[in-house]
């Protein structure tokens, strides 16, 4: 192998050249998509069983981003690998599974050792190749053909244009599937709860507010200094003012603080929280998501709040600290 020296341009042109020639192969598929992209369609969204995507090679790695994909958005799917099928795994997959089989020359023998084994029992099998004369084009339910003039590799020789086709369907498939089975963001984050998305739209203001002996809280009739004191301790910013049957008053926040040293610097010794605080202030109820209790915060131009239970008594409190913690803002 003989190394070549290329200048800081040649290597941007190089990239670009790629880029440009998986981009154009894209448009070509895009114009040839047909009745047989609606019969894959079709045949993916009846089906009872699993969808099984399988491939060879750079293929195989293909087919397990499509998989995932699949999965993850409301189809469920899995590898598998056509060799192992063929000592032993083909038993997982059952006739009413659907299986994606993955082949740019259409001629990979493992999948063709299987394929007929599968649709004697019923299985149905949808092949994504580059040639529609192939032999796995040909013993297929359905085929799409995913072929492309040339591979971006100078000997075009590398997987590097037909793989990005194979992966582009795929993409199609499984955005036209979740689409068609009315799949929401919310189903995504349950599938994702680990993830960001899924933080955002399953947190509930329970599982992130302060609560119990961290909770502060004074009475109406508390001396303004006693409520500082709370304030402090607790190190919530705020503090909530709270009848003998626990429901809310009013908040007096680090804000109404500087707001009431402006007003009255003389005589704060002398004053109740009552005398100070804000009525009727903003609050979220228990169950709330996190993410809608910060989105009311942003518009509302407040930094911390109160979570209320169903009979608007105090249980919970939470700062925009809190949200940051937990990923929602």
């Amino acid at each position: 192998m003989n190394t070549h020296i290329f200048s800081d341009q040649d290597i941007l042109e190089q990239a670009k050249l790629v880029l440009q020639m998986e981009a154009e192969a894209i448009q070509a598929l895009k114009s040839r998509l047909n009745e047989d992209f609606i019969a894959a369609h079709h045949l993916l969204i009846n089906c009872q069983g699993r969808v099984v995507v399988s491939g060879m090679g750079k293929s195989g790695h293909i087919g397990k981003k499509i998989a995932s994909s699949l999965a993850s958005t409301g189809t469920p799917s899995f590898f598998m690998h056509p060799a192992e099928a063929s000592h032993g795994d083909l038993g997982m997959i059952l006739p009413n599974d659907v299986l994606i089989a993955l082949s740019n020359s259409g001629e990979s023998e493992e999948l063709l050792t299987i394929v007929p084994l599968l649709r004697r029992r019923g299985t149905k099998v949808i092949s994504i190749t580059g040639n529609s004369h192939s032999r796995l084009a040909r013993v297929a339910d359905v085929h799409i053909n995913a072929g492309v003039e040339r591979e971006a590799c100078p000997h075009n020789l590398a997987p590097t244009t037909s793989t990005t086709t194979v992966l582009a369907l795929g993409d199609a498939l499984t955005v036209t599937l979740l689409r068609a089975k009315g799949f929401s963001a919310d189903d995504f984050a349950r599938t994702h709860p680990g993830g960001s998305l899924g933080k955002r739209l399953l947190l509930s203001v329970d599982e992130i507010m302060h609560s119990g002996s961290q909770l502060p809280i004074n009475h109406i009739n508390d001396n303004l200094i006693t409520a500082l004191k709370t304030m402090s301790e607790k190190a919530l910013g705020l503090t909530a003012i709270v009848d003998e049957n626990d429901r809310l008053l009013g908040i007096f926040t680090d804000g109404d603080l500087r707001r009431t040293i402006e007003r009255f610097s003389s005589n704060l010794s002398q004053m109740t929280i009552g005398e100070v605080m804000t009525s009727n202030p903003i609050s979220v109820v228990s169950g709330s998501l996190a993410v809608d209790a910060a989105e009311l915060m942003q518009n509302k131009k407040i930094f911390g709040i109160c979570v209320l239970n169903r009979k608007q008594q105090l249980i919970g409190a939470f700062n925009m600290h809190d949200l940051l913690r937990a990923g929602i803002v």
